[in-house]
């Protein structure tokens, strides 16, 4: 999102905010649950983010890993917190909209248990093969995948995640089927793509520009309407002769549900600021993300969306999780 829509949702936020409310949170420490290991994408998003909201609010927002379940053991303490904003959670794609499809029983329901706050950045997914696979285009890949039905190798970081169901709405939309190898995380996945063991995946801008650009990865198309501005070099799905589609992962602030609206919107307020700042920019485009800082309506809307869209491709293509 431009800088100057941001700094615009940043100042009609805060005006909405009563003066007392402003004034009185947050009294102390707030901790952000973080349902993944230390150091993977949520981290890169929050980490800067939260950092600029301590300083502007003088209190700490200090991240707690809860990791486990494919996410669900960290949101699930969030969602029985007290909704009073000193709990709150770090969330991506997959454990808001997609793991409710794929799991037969959650202890969480987003939609009931959850409020959004704001999504703060995204990663969109590309399409990335060895770079010796010879097809010039999407469309020669796709066509290579018909002529050996079952013999291109699809690598994702975990069964049911959303690689892994990006990867099987590719297959939806173009009629062709592949083999679905998981690993345990995006980089034993990746390693074996450059070494030519996997011949495609659908990974994260965060996890493949670098490779991309060192040469050792062939981006074949990004899944999104337009051309990314972190990488405009890399042509969309759709302009590489693929279908239309957008896959992304975002990384975004929940509150259990109840928290009081003026928080929520102090909460998203703050977090908007932050991503207007030059330097936070800067890190963003450097790690891969690209900026958003979305109103709670806005941001329920997109979880929404996002929902209904996955839950087709989970039943269409049978995935259950373990």
């Amino acid at each position: 999102m431009p800088r100057a829509i941001l700094a615009v949702i940043a100042a009609t936020a805060l005006a909405a905010i009563s003066p007392a409310a402003a004034q009185s949170y947050p009294t102390k420490p707030v901790r952000v649950i973080n349902p993944f290991a230390p150091g993977g994408g949520l981290d890169l998003a929050l980490r800067p983010v939260l950092q600029k909201m301590s300083e502007s609010l003088k209190q700490s927002f200090v991240i707690e890993n809860r990791a486990g379940a494919a996410g669900s053991i960290g949101t699930e303490v969030v969602a029985k917190s007290p909704p009073d904003g000193y709990t709150l959670l770090g969330a991506t794609t997959g454990t808001i909209t997609i793991n409710p499809s794929t799991y037969a029983r959650l202890p969480y329901d987003p939609a009931r248990d959850l409020a959004p706050v704001t999504s703060v950045g995204s990663a969109s997914f590309v399409l990335v093969t060895h770079p010796s696979l010879a097809v010039r285009d999407i469309r020669e890949l796709v066509a290579l995948a018909k002529r050996r039905p079952g013999e291109l190798t699809l690598g994702s970081p975990g069964y049911g995640g959303i690689n892994h169901v990006a990867g099987e709405y590719f297959s939806q939309l173009t009629g062709v089927r592949f083999t679905h190898v998981p690993f345990k995380g995006s980089s034993p996945m990746l390693t074996d793509i450059i070494g030519g063991h996997v011949m495609l995946a659908f990974d994260s801008t965060q996890a493949t520009l670098p490779h991309i650009r060192a040469g050792k990865l062939k981006a074949r198309g990004i899944a999104a309407s337009i051309r990314s501005p972190i990488a405009p070099e890399i042509p969309t799905v759709h302009e590489a002769g693929g279908p239309a589609m957008v896959v992304s992962s975002w990384y975004g602030l929940l509150a259990p549900v109840g928290t009081p609206r003026d928080i929520v919107m102090k909460l998203h307020a703050e977090a908007a600021k932050a991503l207007a700042a030059p330097d936070l920019l800067e890190r963003y485009s450097a790690s891969g993300l690209e900026p958003i800082g979305s109103t709670p309506d806005q941001f329920a809307a997109q979880i929404r969306a996002d929902t209904a869209q996955w839950a087709k491709v989970v039943r269409a293509a049978n995935i259950r999780a373990e």
